[in-house]
C-alpha cells in the first residue's frame, strides 16, 4: 500500500529479471532466467509473454471461458472515452488498474457477446479500446467538475444503448457514474508534474507519496539533484546541483517489476526526471514564439 504521505527510499539491485507466466493465480519463475531492460514497462521477456497470451482473453486466445463479463465505459478526461470488457468477478480492479477517472457499466453477459458488444461501438461509434499512458497523464492536469465527466459518460451510454445489433445475451445495464477523484487524490496532483525514467541498476528514488492513478505513483522528490536529479533540474527550472526538493514527479510502478528493491544509500533520487512530453512541447513553442 502506498498512502499519501507515506516516505520511499529505495534502490534497484543487481539485475531487472522476467517475472515468469501468470497461471491459476500464480506466477511461474522464468525458465530462461531471462534480463529485462530497466526503461520498459513490460515485466515480461518475449517468449513468456507469448506464452501467456496463447491462453488470454486480451490475446482472444480463450473464447471458452464460461465466466461472465461486463461491458464499461471509461473516462479518462474531455473526449477521451474508452470502451473495455472484465470479468464481472473482478469488479471495478480493471477500472482502478488502467486509472479510470470515472466509469459506467454497460451491460453484462457471456464473454463473446460482451466482445461484440465492444467491437459494436468501436465499429458504429469509433469508440477505441485503449489510450497511450501521455494521453492519459496529460488528461489529469485539467480535468473538468464530476457533473461533466458523469454527464459526458452518460451520453456516450445512451447513444451505445441505442445501436442496432446489440448482442441479445447481453444484459444492459442502467446508467450510474462511479468516479475515483477521492479514491486516487487527485485533488494532491498539481498542474505540473514531471516525469521518472526507467531504472537502472544503483539507481534511486527518494520522495513522499501523493497521490496514485492506476499504476502511476505521484512524488514529491526530496533533497538536491543527483547525477539523474541534475538532468532533471535543467528541465523542470533549476541548474544542476540546485535544491529541487518539492518537485512533483510521476512514476510508473510497472517498471519496477522484476527489481530486487533494497533501501537508498543516499538522499537524493538518481533516476532521470524530465518534465513531461506535453509540458516540453509547450516551452520548446513558447522559445519559437509559437504559443
Amino acid at each position: 500500500m502506498l498512502p499519501a504521505g507515506k516516505r520511499l527510499a529505495f534502490a534497484a539491485r543487481g539485475e531487472r529479471r522476467c517475472l515468469g507466466v501468470r497461471r491459476a493465480g500464480g506466477w511461474i519463475v522464468c525458465p530462461y532466467a531471462a534480463v529485462l531492460d530497466g526503461a520498459s514497462a513490460k515485466d515480461q521477456c518475449a517468449r513468456c509473454a507469448q506464452l501467456d497470451r496463447s491462453r488470454s482473453v486480451a490475446a482472444d486466445t480463450m473464447a471458452d471461458d464460461p465466466r461472465p463479463y461486463g461491458v464499461y465505459l471509461a473516462y479518462f478526461g474531455p473526449g477521451l472515452l474508452k470502451v473495455g470488457i472484465t470479468a464481472a468477478e473482478r469488479g471495478s480492479a480493471r477500472l482502478v488498474e488502467q486509472g479510470a477517472i470515472a466509469y459506467a457499466w454497460l451491460g453484462r453477459g457471456p464473454l463473446m457477446a460482451a466482445r461484440r458488444a465492444e467491437a459494436l461501438l468501436g465499429s458504429a461509434l469509433a469508440v477505441p479500446d485503449r489510450f497511450a499512458k501521455a494521453a492519459k497523464r496529460a488528461a489529469r492536469g485539467d480535468l473538468p467538475p464530476v457533473s461533466e465527466r458523469a454527464a459526458e459518460l452518460a451520453q456516450l451510454h445512451g447513444r451505445a444503448r441505442e445501436l442496432v445489433g446489440w448482442p441479445e445475451a447481453l444484459e444492459p445495464v442502467a446508467f450510474a457514474c462511479t468516479d475515483h477523484s477521492e479514491l486516487f487524490g487527485l485533488d494532491r496532483i498539481p498542474h505540473e508534474v514531471a516525469e521518472l525514467g526507467g531504472m537502472t541498476a544503483g539507481a534511486e528514488i527518494v520522495g513522499e507519496v501523493l497521490a496514485g492513478v492506476g499504476s502511476d505513483v505521484y512524488l514529491r522528490l526530496a533533497g538536491e539533484a543527483g547525477e539523474g536529479g541534475g538532468e532533471a533540474a535543467g528541465v523542470v527550472g533549476g541548474p544542476a546541483g540546485e535544491e529541487v526538493g518539492g518537485v512533483v514527479a510521476v512514476l510508473d510502478a510497472r517498471g519496477l517489476s522484476g527489481w530486487v528493491l533494497g533501501a537508498a544509500s543516499g538522499r537524493v533520487t538518481t533516476v532521470p526526471v524530465r518534465a513531461a512530453a506535453s509540458r516540453m512541447r509547450e516551452r520548446e513553442g513558447e522559445q519559437e514564439g509559437l504559443f
